[in-house]
């Protein structure tokens, strides 16, 4: 009883902080789409890398980049708080353009899907195909399948959308609908009724369940990624301190945050950490850590209405040179450490009088500097700032600046750092990345065919961070969007004599959905759509219990 009551009090404490958290700088309202799930052979492309590399999950998207699931692979990535899009074997998924309002994808050859619970109000999400530009302004359900020379495009759970053909044509797509449109040069469009749900649907409205539907997500801010798996691979527990905490519960002997992961270069947020673990997104881009007792806990701190995304909270040093060699690492070395409770991030990205300034955004707990809760007017002296982790054994990271940034980190934790022996570091511009630093880890992988990566797709605006491929068209204007759409003559009464050759449907690739019933405990993520072979993230099972108070 007294733990319900405490929780109860602290979420009326979070929400009355809400209203005095800080705002974002311009720019930092942009949340990376997030690849949120790999199940078999899965590709990653970044512009500047050597060649394609293995995806890892949790890696941050940025505009240019590119994934290919494989044979018998699927994919998901996380582009909103509610919202995913996912793909199916041989199918390549590219990210055309971020911004604020505005998020574009291509599909080149196989099939995808966007399940959007969500979509806020004057947010559009573009899809690239190589027969036409589908605009959805509206939340439903939305599968896309290359197949050939046709394109076919399906929409369900009250979505609808704008098809734009090559020549500039718009025209609405109903909702429960099926639009195929043939060729390139001159087009021509069918629209059909939407077929039954498949094995591919039911996967990708099971896998979306999980994810919105999580315990985690009533104790962090809404619009926080990776939530869901959170309640997998850890607890919550309420302490005194510091609320709501969540504890990993399988990590190895001496773990520490930031220790097991690569630092990438991302074209936005330059260096950005992409931790290993499965859970290991919002504990690395949100909240702080603590340490409870002897065990390393992630503090979401208060609710705050408006979460914002950082590539890594850390602070970085400089070594002295005795303590570098004495690690053994001989030449300049470069430290890091997880921030603790309330401190600030010094952000190594941004504009110019926002660089190595003292930042608290998205944390709408106390400000501490120093052991110190601060005013939010106090002035802060970075040369004096001490982080409450430099005195918490092995949490400090130290790596040869020539290495950092080089693949997985494979640096060493100090027993016990000095303050004395570590100078602040306000920017990493000192730091350049190399090819290696663009993708988080490298190794033989499948590769997509060269025709799919190279073919051309029509769009309303050209990609900003490589070579135009696309046959831009005008966007269609909201009034296009709204018009009543042209239909095709079907015979008598309208009615449809004939349907095209369908695409690909996944039964025919021998899967079956594997749905976990609501209320199960430990709630196990829905696996591929598959045969009787699961991913190894479906046999996982949370040792977690829900929420415990902290005696």
């Amino acid at each position: 009883m007294k733990s319900i009551v405490l929780i109860a009090l602290l979420a009326v404490l979070r929400f009355a902080l809400a209203a005095d958290a800080p705002s974002p700088p311009p720019g930092a309202e942009i949340t990376p789409p997030r690849l949120s799930f790999v199940d078999g052979k899965v590709s990653f492309w970044r512009p500047g890398a050597e060649d394609w590399a293995p995806a890892r999950v949790n890696t941050p998207l940025a505009e240019g980049d590119a994934l290919y699931a494989g044979e018998r692979a699927n994919l998901e990535v996380q582009v909103g708080p509610r919202a995913f899009a996912r793909a199916a074997e041989k199918t390549e998924l590219g990210i055309v353009n971020i911004e604020p309002d505005f998020l574009q994808l291509k599909v080149t050859s196989g099939q995808a899907s966007l399940d959007l619970r969500s979509v806020p109000a004057g947010h559009t999400v573009e899809l690239d195909t190589p027969n036409a530009v589908f605009t959805i302004e509206h939340p439903g359900y939305y599968r896309v399948a290359v197949v050939d020379d046709a394109t076919h495009f399906i929409t369900r759970r009250g979505g609808r959308a704008t098809v734009t053909l090559a020549q500039g044509t718009p025209q609405t797509v109903a909702a429960s609908e099926e639009i195929v449109v043939r060729g390139t040069a001159s087009p021509s469009v069918e629209t059909y009724a939407a077929p039954q749900l498949d094995a591919w649907d039911r996967w990708n409205y099971a896998r979306t369940d999980y994810e919105i539907e999580a315990l985690s997500a009533r104790y962090v801010s809404p619009g926080t990624y990776g939530a869901g798996v959170l309640d997998q691979y850890g607890s919550w527990r309420v302490v005194p301190s510091y609320g709501a905490v969540w504890i990993p519960q399988r990590v190895a002997p001496g773990w520490a945050p930031y220790t097991a992961g690569s630092w990438i270069w991302d074209p936005s947020y330059g260096w950005t950490w992409v931790d290993e673990a499965p859970w290991g997104w919002a504990p690395f881009h949100y909240g702080r850590w603590v340490v409870v007792n002897g065990y390393w806990a992630w503090a979401p701190g208060p609710v705050i209405l408006r979460p914002v995304y950082a590539p890594a909270l850390v602070a970085f040093f400089n070594l002295a040179a005795d303590v570098s060699v004495r690690i053994g690492i001989g030449g300049p070395a470069l430290g890091w450490v997880a921030l603790g409770w309330g401190e600030p991030l010094r952000p190594w990205w941004g504009r110019p009088g926002f660089v190595g300034v003292p930042w608290w955004g998205g944390w709408g707990g106390p400000r501490v500097v120093n052991n110190i809760v601060i005013e939010r007017t106090t002035v802060v002296n970075v040369n004096t700032l001490v982080y409450q982790h430099t005195r918490t054994p092995r949490a400090v990271v130290a790596v040869g600046e020539k290495q950092f940034g080089g693949g997985p980190v494979r640096g060493v934790r100090l027993a016990q750092a000095r303050p004395q022996e570590l100078a602040h570091i306000g920017d990493l511009h000192s730091v350049r990345p190399v090819a290696a630093s663009r993708v988080p880890q490298r190794g033989g992988t499948v590769r997509p065919p060269a025709n799919v990566v190279s073919r051309p797709v029509v769009a309303t605006r050209a990609p900003r961070e490589a070579p135009a491929q696309a046959r831009v068209v005008a966007p269609p204007s909201r009034a296009d969007a709204s018009a009543p759409a042209p239909r095709p003559s079907f015979g008598e009464k309208g009615v449809e004599r004939t349907r095209p050759s369908a695409p690909p449907r996944l039964e025919d690739m021998r899967r079956a959905p594997r749905v976990v019933p609501k209320a199960q405990e430990p709630r196990a993520l829905p696996g591929r759509p598959a045969n009787e072979s699961l991913p190894r993230q479906a046999q996982a099972r949370s040792k977690g219990r829900g929420v415990e108070s902290q005696r």
